[in-house]
């Protein structure tokens, strides 16, 4: 059953009791919510989700919830808990969606070690994944929303998950997390792509959410092997340029972006120094969306 398919009654009943349940690529997710906002922004970006069986394990059970007190009255904020446990000062209650999506990212990046965890955007096509990392500013979740909006399954617009046991990297679409000027940017690129509520004046700016393509829920439980790593920098008017990268460099570069990397150790270094060795590697200089596809698509041409 999809999340779409649940009844009203029991949509709001699960968020004010056990939580509603569902799955995300590999992981089940359990959230109880009492903000009117983080009901909508789930049902609007989830509601082709698969719920989760009653049977079925769940790996992470959330909170996204009002703070009480005098604070209900005079600036109310949002906490978000994980296992009872909260990772983060409270914010703004009109920040409680973004607050749930980069709560999830928190509990992931932080529980999930059975996997090398890259922060990147990670995306398929033609059996050809593409490892996307980047640092804020260096256009990976733009790029990313361009691409899965041109014909690219998207695994995961924030993390890569290489696989400990097979090598092979696993989805867990969600939607896409856009920022400032890249909102509008991919709304005038992508008319067709849906968008949640913009939310203004975050920590990381202004912030809105892309839905997820339904090729990335079709195929959610497919792992893909990395085919390509390419490391994104956006410049204002920068020619193109797509040049390969020394693999001893993009090992040094890459475990700069693996959250978990010194959690995991030998482990963790075997792994990426095996993606790295069967991969082709690249820095990719753009400027604007349609150079940055024509190159990005020229690698499996």
């Amino acid at each position: 059953m999809l999340v779409s398919e649940l009844p009203f009654e029991k949509i709001n009943a699960d968020f004010s009791d056990s939580g509603l349940c569902f799955k995300t690529g590999i992981f089940n997710i359990a959230v109880t919510s009492n903000i009117p906002a983080v009901t909508r922004h789930i049902r609007h970006f989830y509601s082709h989700y698969d719920c989760n069986n009653e049977t079925d394990f769940i790996d992470l059970h959330v909170e996204v919830k009002a703070v009480g007190g005098y604070r209900r009255f005079y600036r109310p904020q949002v906490s978000f808990s994980f296992d009872g446990y909260e990772p983060f000062i409270p914010l703004p209650i009109n920040q409680a969606p973004a607050m749930f999506e980069w709560g999830l990212n928190w509990c992931i990046a932080n529980t999930a070690h059975h996997y090398l965890i890259i922060h990147s955007a990670i995306i398929e096509k033609d059996g050809y994944g593409l490892i996307l990392p980047g640092t804020p500013g260096s256009g990976k979740s733009t790029l990313c929303a361009a691409l899965v909006n041109k014909g690219w399954r998207l695994l995961s617009d924030e993390m890569a998950l290489l696989s400990l046991a097979d090598g092979l990297i696993y989805p867990a679409p969600r939607p896409v997390s856009l920022k400032n000027k890249s909102i509008q940017i991919i709304k005038d690129f992508a008319p067709d792509a849906v968008f949640g509520e913009v939310m203004i004046d975050t920590l990381k700016g202004d912030i809105a959410h892309m839905l997820a393509p339904q090729s990335a829920l079709a195929e959610q439980t497919t792992a893909v092997k990395p085919a390509f790593l390419v490391f994104p920098h956006y410049k204002d008017n920068a020619e193109k340029k797509l040049i390969g990268l020394p693999k001893s460099r993009a090992l040094m570069t890459l475990a700069e972006h693996a959250f978990n990397f010194n959690i995991l150790g030998k482990q963790g270094f075997d792994s990426m120094s095996n993606m790295i060795e069967n991969v082709e590697c690249y820095d990719f200089t753009y400027a604007d969306l349609v150079t940055a596809l024509e190159g990005i698509d020229s690698l499996i041409k």
